[in-house]
C-alpha cells in the first residue's frame, strides 16, 4: 500500500550513510568481484520510498556505493536519512550537507528511534516504525516543504500492519553493485537476550508478512538484476515457527519455478537445530547459510545474558546438526563479558577448531541502548561515553587484556591454514548435503558466465598469483576445481581474502574491535 490522498508533488532525496570498515561489510571481497560495492540495500529506506505518494519524486542514494552530490542536494525539496548507531557520525554529516542547501531532513531508523536526543541537528524524527507517524510526515511536507522553525519529533503509536508494507522499492537502488539481496519477513523476538536492542524497539511478538508478499519481493528483485544470494535480515526467522513452516512451501515452489537461481540466507536462533520438519524445508528451499548467534560455548555466560535457549542442545551437536541439512553455520561471538577470564581467548579459539565454522564475527561487547545490558550497566556506573574506544563497556577485565585477546583471536582463528582448513571441512560434510540443483538457461547465459569469468580471473589473479597465502589457497582451489566446483571455489575464496585481510588489520590494531562501535575508520575500499 501508498499513501494515498495527497496531490501536490514533492521531490524527495534519500541518502543512507556510508559505513565504518566493519568485519560485516565484506569489503575486501569487492575487488574480486565484478563490480561490488556494497553490502546489501538498507530496507528501509526503499520501504519509505515506496510508501510515499505515488506522485512524489523519490532519488534514492546508497553512499557507500557513492556521495550525494551537489546535484543531488540541489534538486530535492526534502532530505530523509536512515541508519543505525554505527553510522551516527555519517548521518550528522549528511544532515549538514542538506542544511547546507537549506533544506529539511528527517531521519528514520533504528537508531534514532533509540535515541532521538543523539540527533539534535535534524528537522524532523521520526520515531519508531512505519504508521501514523510517518503519514504525519507525508501530510506536513506536503503542506510546506520548508525547514521548520524548531525540531518536530513524531513518534508511531499505531504502526502499519506487516501484511500492508509495500514492496521496498528495490528499482530505486543499483542493486547490481550489492554483495547480496535482502529481505525482510518479520519484525520482532520472542527471546529478551541481555544485550539484544531487539524487543525493546520491535517488540517480542513477531509481525510477519504473508508468504504472498515474500513471493512478490523475490520476484522483485530478480526483475531489478539480483543474482546469487538473497539474505533474511529478519531478527529471527523461526521467531514465530509456525509461519516459518506455512512460508517455506512457497518459497521452494518458487525456487522450482525460477531454476533455483537464489540462494538463501537467514537469521535463527541456535535451538532450530532442534526442529527437523523446519531444516527438511529450509534444505529444500535451498537456504544455505544460517547466522546463529552463539555469542559463547561458556554455559555459565549464557545463563547470565539470559541466553539459556543456545543450551537447548549442545552447541557443536546442534552445529552438526544444522550442517548435516546442507547449511553453513555462520556464528555472533562476543568477548568482554562479565564471565570472561585470562583462558577465554583459549577457550574461543579451541571452540573455533572443534566447530569448524569458517566465519565467527568476534566482536567486543557493545551495550546498546535499549536494552537491559545498558539499564544494568548504567546502574552500576559501568558505561563509558568516548568514542575514542572500542567499546562503551567498563569491563571486569583490563580493558587492554580484552582488546589484546581479541586481536589474538582474530589473528589466529583467521590464520589461511586454518580457515582453509575449516572451509575444506564445509565443502566435504556440509555443502555436500545439499539439494542437487538444475542447471537453468539463465545460470547458462552468457552474462552470468562472463561474470563468473571475471571474479575468477581476479581470484586466481589477485590471491593465487599476487597474494601471500598462495599455498592454503591453491591447495584448496585445485581441489574444487578438479570436481567442477566452481561456485563452491568462488564463494568461499572472495569471503576467505576479507576475513583473512580484515584479521590481520584487526591484529594490527586498524580495525574496530566492534561491529556496533562508531570509532571512525577509513573504508578499505572508498566509494567512489
Amino acid at each position: 500500500m501508498r499513501f494515498e490522498g495527497i496531490e501536490t508533488v514533492r521531490r524527495i532525496l534519500c541518502v543512507f550513510p556510508r559505513y565504518t570498515s566493519s568485519f560485516g561489510t565484506f569489503e575486501y571481497a569487492y575487488p574480486l568481484t565484478d563490480g561490488i560495492q556494497a553490502f546489501m540495500p538498507p530496507q528501509g529506506l526503499l520501504l519509505i520510498a515506496a510508501y510515499l505518494p505515488r506522485s512524489w519524486q523519490v532519488r534514492f542514494i546508497d553512499e557507500n556505493i557513492h556521495p550525494a552530490s551537489a546535484d543531488d542536494f540541489a534538486w530535492a525539496e526534502v532530505v530523509f536519512v536512515s541508519g543505525m548507531h554505527i553510522q551516527r557520525q555519517q548521518m550528522n554529516d549528511i544532515c549538514q550537507r542538506a542544511h547546507a542547501f537549506d533544506l529539511p531532513v528527517a531521519l528514520g531508523g533504528p537508531s534514532v528511534s533509540a535515541c532521538p536526543d543523539y540527533y539534535p541537528s535534524f528537522d524532523y524524527l521520526h520515531v519508531g516504525e512505519l504508521g501514523d507517524a510517518t503519514d504525519d510526515l507525508i501530510a506536513r511536507l506536503a503542506r510546506d516543504p520548508s525547514r521548520p522553525a524548531q525540531q518536530v519529533v513524531l513518534q508511531t503509536k499505531e504502526r502499519v500492519a506487516m501484511t500492508d508494507f509495500p514492496v521496498p522499492a528495490y528499482e530505486l537502488a543499483e542493486v547490481r553493485k550489492y554483495f547480496l539481496g535482502s529481505i525482510q519477513y518479520s519484525s520482532g523476538c520472542p527471546y529478551q537476550c541481555e544485550f539484544c536492542d531487539i524487543p525493546g524497539l520491535y517488540g517480542r511478538n513477531p509481525r510477519i508478512k504473508t508468504p504472498q508478499q515474500i513471493i512478490a519481493e523475490l520476484d522483485k528483485l530478480r526483475e531489478c538484476g539480483v543474482t546469487g544470494s538473497v539474505y533474511f535480515v529478519d531478527d529471527n526467522f523461526i521467531g514465530n515457527r509456525k509461519a516459518a513452516m506455512d512460508l517455506l512451501p512457497h518459497l521452494i515452489e518458487w525456487q522450482k519455478r525460477t531454476g533455483y537461481v537464489m540462494r538463501l540466507a537467514c537469521e535463527a536462533t541456535l535451538n532450530i537445530a532442534k526442529r527437523p520438519e523446519i531444516l527438511e524445508k529450509m534444505r529444500e528451499a535451498y537456504f544455505i547459510t544460517i547466522f546463529c548467534g552463539i555469542e559463547t560455548p561458556d554455559p555459565d555466560a549464557l545463563t547470565a545474558m539470559q541466553k539459556d535457549h543456545n543450551m537447548m542442545v549442545p552447541i557443536l551437536e546442534g552445529i552438526r546438526t544444522i550442517n548435516s541439512y546442507g547449511m553453513e553455520v555462520v556464528s555472533g561471538i562476543i568477548m568482554g563479558l562479565d564471565t570472561d577470564t585470562p583462558q577465554t581467548a583459549d577457550a574461543l579459539l579451541q571452540f573455533v577448531d572443534e566447530s569448524r565454522i569458517p566465519l565467527l564475527t568476534i566482536n567486543l561487547l557493545q551495550a546498546l541502548p535499549k536494552t537491559p545490558l545498558w539499564d544494568r550497566l548504567e546502574r552500576e556506573g559501568r558505561l563509558i561515553h568516548d568514542d575514542s574506544r572500542d567499546s562503551n563497556v567498563n569491563f571486569l577485565m583490563p580493558y587492554d587484556e580484552v582488546v589484546s585477546a581479541w586481536r589474538r583471536c582474530m589473528a589466529v582463528a583467521y590464520e589461511p591454514e586454518r580457515l582453509y582448513e575449516r572451509y575444506q571441512h564445509q565443502c566435504d560434510h556440509t555443502y555436500s548435503k545439499r539439494i542437487k540443483v538444475p542447471v537453468s538457461d539463465e545460470m547458462k547465459s552468457w552474462p552470468n558466465i562472463r561474470r563468473g569469468l571475471v571474479m575468477m580471473g581476479k581470484i586466481i589473479w589477485k590471491v593465487g598469483v599476487l597474494g601471500d597465502y598462495k599455498r592454503p589457497f591453491w591447495r584448496f582451489a585445485w581441489g574444487q576445481l578438479r570436481r567442477g566446483e566452481i561456485e563452491n571455489f568462488i564463494a568461499v575464496t572472495m569471503i576467505a581474502h576479507h576475513l583473512i585481510m580484515f584479521a590481520r588489520a584487526a591484529s594490527r590494531g586498524h580495525q574496530n574491535a566492534s561491529n556496533y562501535s562508531i570509532r571512525l575508520r577509513e573504508a578499505a575500499v572508498p566509494a567512489g
